[in-house]
């Protein structure tokens, strides 16, 4: 079982910058791959990044590639998404899950979620 639990949204204009942060409690969150997602209002979640267990595997969603980073501290069981260059489209509730392999941009395929987020840009 892990619990997550999300902060770090807020309210900043386009170019701004966020760090989400998504601490983890239970066991083994070493083991999972950690992933982030966001919902904007009327529309399906969508996948952003997500991370290998070890750091050694990432993946973006095209529309983010260059201006989020995905990142992981083990030791301190939290997952990160620093995002630059905002955007007024990337306002949404952001989402971090877990899931026991890594791979899956597909959101129902992720047991483990927190509570979201919410980050709003404005032009």
């Amino acid at each position: 079982q892990v619990q997550l639990v999300e902060s770090g949204g807020g309210s900043v204009q386009a170019g701004g910058s966020l760090r989400l942060s998504c601490a983890a409690s239970g066991r083994t969150f070493s083991s999972y791959a950690m992933s982030w997602f966001r919902q904007a209002p009327g529309k399906e979640r969508e996948f952003v990044a997500t991370i290998s267990s070890s750091s050694m595997l990432i993946y973006y969603t095209d529309s983010v590639k260059g201006r989020f980073t995905i990142s992981r501290d083990n030791a301190k069981n939290t997952v990160f998404l620093q995002m630059n260059s905002l955007k007024p489209e990337d306002t949404a509730d952001y989402y971090c899950a877990a899931r026991s392999t890594y791979g899956s941009m597909i959101w129902n395929e992720y047991k483990y979620w927190g509570q979201g987020t919410q980050v709003t840009v404005s032009s």
